[in-house]
């Protein structure tokens, strides 16, 4: 078969070094670093040096609201309406603070195959009084909308789900949640960490009140850089218990009595920001927003359906949905002894992960060729066939 190619979009593989000796497949964990992204770095570690304490004001202050505006446009969000936080674990502990529970209405709806980090903080939310019911997955790692909605009902305080199954690159069709929670009085927060970037997201169409998510990703911004997007018409009525001064509508009066919440997306935030890591996010940004999301979403759909004809005519397991549209930027093939093949692959420089129950994630993004796919799979089928790794050493790091 002969592969297509994107020329227009491959031509901004120069932008990221670690393509010149590596097979990068593993976007949807830690997207390709731009090389503006070191220029960043050096731009905050030249005014910090130069311009010391002076840096707040002339740049460093405002980095958040630009940040969280230049992320708004890629997902939707208007301007103003977007925090920034470290992690969205952090960015759902806020929304969490905004609710009260009370007997009639204190259920907290979410899913089976959620990130792990989040259900932790939903369980641990039981104890100020939240009930948690977790939605169960089918067998196929896919989450069933209907199973969602009969989990709605009058008791509903807020329903949290991934919009992108992070296990398989499973689409949620998440309107008729949302529309079945509002119709309940409850409320909505969208984890975009597995779609932003990858595919088109529209929180505003969507309907949803809140949104988290990440540039780490498909978005090519490095770690630190969580954001949370609020309902504008929201944003007035919610009083964050987990806050701080950046949240003050006044920070620098350092008033020591009840906080003042700023009237725009940074009341939602708490402590001081994590400033290297917004130099880091820009270039990715740019970029993801010059390529342009559609064009993206186009090349991956063409992208996994060639990952996934590939696998299978080898004999290999695709732990993914058969719809295309149901298929974001990752494939999932399940081979025997999958941790120990992909321990193989990384130590020749094809970089994917391994995960309990999906197999060896294959993440490609606009900046990959399908040739460095049909390299990747061969490699697979020829260790799996030959059976070419190390079973007797152990693993050195827990990190797979």
């Amino acid at each position: 078969m002969q592969s297509p190619s994107s020329p227009g979009l491959e031509a901004w593989r120069a932008e990221f070094p670690i393509l010149e000796k590596t097979t990068y497949l593993i976007s949807n964990s830690l997207g390709a670093m731009p090389r503006g992204a070191a220029r960043g770095l050096a731009e905050y570690a030249e005014t910090w040096a130069k311009r010391g304490i002076r840096a707040w004001e002339e740049t460093w202050w405002e980095m958040p609201v630009r940040i969280g505006d230049a992320i708004g446009e890629i997902v939707g969000a208007p301007p103003g309406t977007v925090s920034m936080h470290e992690n969205v674990t952090t960015a759902e502990a806020v929304v969490l603070s905004c609710l009260a529970p009370t007997p009639g209405r204190r259920k907290l709806v979410c899913l089976e195959y959620d990130f792990p980090s989040l259900l932790y903080l939903y369980r641990a939310h039981q104890a100020a009084g939240f009930s948690v019911e977790v939605v169960p997955g089918e067998p196929d790692l896919t989450i069933r909308e209907e199973r969602v909605l009969a989990a709605i009902d009058s008791g509903t305080l807020l329903v949290a789900l991934s919009h992108v199954l992070f296990r398989n690159s499973y689409v949620m069709d998440v309107r008729p949640i949302v529309e079945r929670a509002h119709a309940v009085g409850a409320l909505v927060v969208l984890d975009t960490y597995q779609s932003a970037g990858i595919i088109p997201v529209d929180v505003g169409a969507l309907g949803v009140d809140f949104a988290v998510g990440g540039c780490l990703k498909w978005l090519c911004g490095g770690p630190g850089n969580a954001f949370l997007y609020t309902r504008k018409d929201l944003l007035p009525s919610l009083q964050p218990r987990f806050t701080g001064w950046i949240g003050h509508r006044e920070p620098f009066a350092f008033d020591t009595g009840q906080i003042q919440p700023r009237p725009d997306a940074r009341r939602m935030m708490n402590g001081t920001p994590s400033i290297p890591a917004y130099h880091a996010a820009r270039a990715g940004l740019d970029i993801v927003r010059q390529v342009g999301v559609g064009n993206i979403r186009e090349k991956s759909k063409r992208m996994t359906a060639r990952l996934i004809e590939m696998a299978e005519a080898r004999g290999f397991r695709t732990a993914v949905a058969r719809d295309p549209e149901r298929v974001a930027g990752t494939v999932a093939i399940d081979v025997p002894e999958g941790k120990l093949v992909a321990r193989a692959l990384k130590a020749r420089d094809f970089l994917i992960d391994y995960r309990v129950g999906s197999g060896i994630r294959v993440s490609p993004h606009f900046y990959n060729t399908f040739e460095e796919l049909e390299r990747l799979i061969a490699e697979m089928d020829r260790i799996v066939r030959t059976k070419d790794y190390d079973a007797s050493q152990p693993f050195a790091s827990l990190v797979t």
